[in-house]
Order: structure tokens, then C-alpha cells, then sequence
């Protein structure tokens, strides 16, 4: 999880989304026998190159991190759902597959995106080219080259109009109108002007919007809070915000601002992301620590890549700058190592399990 300096990418713009056949009809899939030795997977939890609390060995081509009590895995050419203990409870039929939002996950065959359940039933007949998850009830579809969103029946709620349209966060969602951004509330009312070139979902009452190359935030009244002043900026999260300013060499510093645009912690860092947990990452030369939100450094920089803080833990690679004999372990919130560095790649944890990478292969461990 090492970063270097990136424009960051606006959420909602992650997903293509194309072509439509508008229908609210569903349809029902039967669920065949989904126990784990079906497929071969192997829900043991030993493993001799591996020292810590292992769950679910490491087996699978992709993994992500658990949702709403299941993992999305991938196996070849296939995606399915995996529980806890390793078992299979969504059995491999899909050519491509989200993690679950609100009770449902998006999944792709050979006829296009549809919705399942948690039971593997088919909500959604597939039937969309591309979508976003559900996020407040609604998730966006496109039909031929406009964007809408429907309700969990699969009925179209928000007509088709939108050149583009992401998820709502908040109670609006961004969409797109003759190259501009702006936002709509749930009755597909457009409630800020599309004035911007980009936009973020709103989050703690904020959006971030783009002018030229530039970034401020707006509220939810569409007045702009930070006036868009800043190159590079991460999210905002527990109230603050990395930001970059120019310094004397002609380079780059990250501070943080507050939402109300003062800053805070002055800019002295190479790099800098989002709070999380009250403490957030900084990079000073090659090497990544932790400060609070008095921007006192509470984890010396000693790491050639971290991971934010999640359920008290955060992942921590030792190794140089290059990847040259680095391994991921956790460490606890003093520094301490408590999650011996033993893993090719490892995810902050999510619903108390982190997906680990050993060689090739994806599996999962506990604290």
C-alpha cells in the first residue's frame, strides 16, 4: 500500500457503465450444492509457510475484503462468495462480480449485470451492460447512452436523462449533464448545477469538486466551503483533509486542512493520506509513519509501505523503498509489530478478518 503522488481518483468514476434493456422483471435462479470440497477449496488453517492466525488459506487467483458477512473470491475466469469459515455459499457461475452493498451484489453472465442476494438468487434479471451497487436504496444503470437508477425491485425510480451518474451518498448523487457535474436528490431533482468538471460523493457533508486543476469542496446547498486552490487532494475523513501546497524547492508538501479550510497541521510531508481511526499515514523520504490530529508523530517513519488503521490495526511493510525483500505484518497503534511481517501483500481488516497475499494466492487471517 506505498503510495506515490497521484491526483486522486474521483470515486464515482471507477465504474464504466454502458448500454441498457429496461425491464423490472425478476427472475430466480436456482442455487445448486454449495459445500466447500464441491470446487476443492480448501477451508483448512494450517499452513507451515505461514505464522499467525490463519482463517482461510491462501487459494484463490483474487480476493476481496469481506462485506456484509461474505468475500467476493476469483478462481480462474470465475467469481463467487465465500463465508467466514472458507465455505463457498455462492457457487462459481459468474464472469465478473462486486462485493455485496445493501443485501445485494452485482454480478455479470453472458446476458449482461444483474442483482443476487445472499442466498445466490438472481433479484435482478441480467440485463445491463453496466451499474453501479446499490448505496440508500438506489443503484444507477444506463440505458443506451443515458443514466438512471432503479429501486431494489428492479423498477426505474430516476428516468434515464444523465450523460453519467454514480451512487447516492447522503441523499444526492452525482451526475453528469453536457460534460458537467452537479447532483440530484432521491425524486432525480438536479439540486446543484452541473458547473464542474469532476466531483467526489459527498462525506461528512461535503463534496469535492474539481475547477481546471484545481480542487475545494462544496455543502450539500451547492456553496463552495474551500475555494479550489489545491493540486493534489485525498478525502476527507474525521474532519481533516490531506493537502498539497508548493514549497521554496519547487516541490510538493502535504498538510491538513479542516472542513473549514484552515490549516491545521502545517505542510512538511512528502506524502500524507486520510485519517482513519484517528491517526493518519505520512511519508517523510522514503519511509512511512503515523501522526495524530495534532500532527504529532505518534509512529516513527520506519516503513516502505502502510495501510490505514482498521478495527485497531493497521498493515505495515518492511523492506526498502523498492520491494526488495519486503514483507507485510500489522502493527498495533503504538508501533508495536504484533502481526509478524511474513505476507507478500496484506488489506486493512474488515469485519475483524484482512485479506493476505502468499506468493500468487489470496486467503484471509484473523487478528
Amino acid at each position: 500500500m506505498k503510495k506515490s503522488k497521484f491526483l486522486f481518483g474521483f470515486v464515482f468514476l471507477l465504474v464504466g457503465c454502458s448500454g441498457v434493456k429496461d425491464s423490472s422483471q425478476s427472475v430466480v435462479l436456482p442455487v445448486t450444492d454449495s459445500s466447500a470440497t464441491s470446487v476443492g477449496i480448501d477451508t483448512s488453517t494450517t499452513n507451515p509457510a505461514i505464522q499467525g492466525n490463519l482463517v482461510i488459506t491462501p487459494q484463490f487467483d483474487n480476493a476481496w475484503s469481506f462485506s456484509e458477512g461474505l468475500a467476493l473470491v476469483q478462481v480462474g475466469d470465475k467469481f463467487w462468495f465465500i463465508d467466514k469459515s472458507g465455505k463457498m455459499v455462492i457457487t462459481p457461475q459468474f464472469d465478473y462480480a462486486w462485493s455485496f452493498s445493501e443485501g445485494l451484489a452485482l454480478v455479470h453472465d453472458g446476458d449482461g449485470y444483474g442483482f443476487i442476494d445472499k442466498s445466490g438468487n438472481m433479484l435482478i434479471t441480467p440485463q445491463f451492460v453496466g451499474e453501479g451497487s446499490f448505496s440508500e436504496g438506489l443503484a444507477p444503470v444506463r440505458v443506451g447512452d443515458r443514466y438512471g437508477f432503479i429501486d431494489k425491485s428492479g423498477k426505474m425510480v430516476i428516468t434515464p436523462q444523465f450523460d453519467y451518474a454514480w451512487i447516492f451518498s447522503e441523499g444526492l448523487a452525482p451526475v453528469q449533464v453536457g460534460g458537467q457535474f452537479g447532483f440530484i436528490d432521491k425524486s432525480g431533482k438536479v439540486v446543484i448545477t452541473p458547473l464542474y468538471y469532476n466531483v467526489s460523493i459527498f462525506n461528512e457533508g461535503l463534496a469535492r469538486v474539481q475547477v481546471g486543476d484545481k480542487f475545494g469542496f462544496i455543502d450539500k446547498s451547492g456553496k463552495v466551503v474551500i475555494t479550489p486552490q489545491f493540486r493534489l487532494f485525498r478525502s476527507l475523513s474525521e474532519g481533516l483533509v490531506p493537502v498539497s501546497v508548493g514549497n521554496q524547492r519547487g516541490f510538493i508538501d502535504f498538510g491538513f486542512i479542516d472542513k473549514s479550510g484552515k490549516m491545521v497541521i502545517t505542510p512538511q510531508f512528502d506524502n500524507a493520506m486520510s485519517f482513519s481511526e484517528g491517526l493518519a499515514e505520512v511519508e517523510v523520504g522514503d519511509q512511512w509513519g503515523f501522526i495524530d490530529k495534532s500532527g504529532k508523530m505518534v509512529i516513527n517513519p520506519q516503513f516502505s509501505g502502510t495501510g490505514s488503521f482498521s478495527e485497531g490495526l493497521a498493515p505495515g511493510r518492511v523492506g526498502d523503498k523498492f520491494g526488495v525483500g519486503d514483507k507485510w505484518g500489522f502493527i498495533d497503534k503504538s508501533g508495536k509489530m504484533v502481526i509478524n511481517p511474513q505476507f507478500d501483500y496484506a488489506d486493512s481488516f474488515n469485519e475483524g478478518l484482512a485479506r493476505v497475499q502468499v506468493g500468487d494466492k489470496w486467503g484471509y487471517i484473523s487478528k
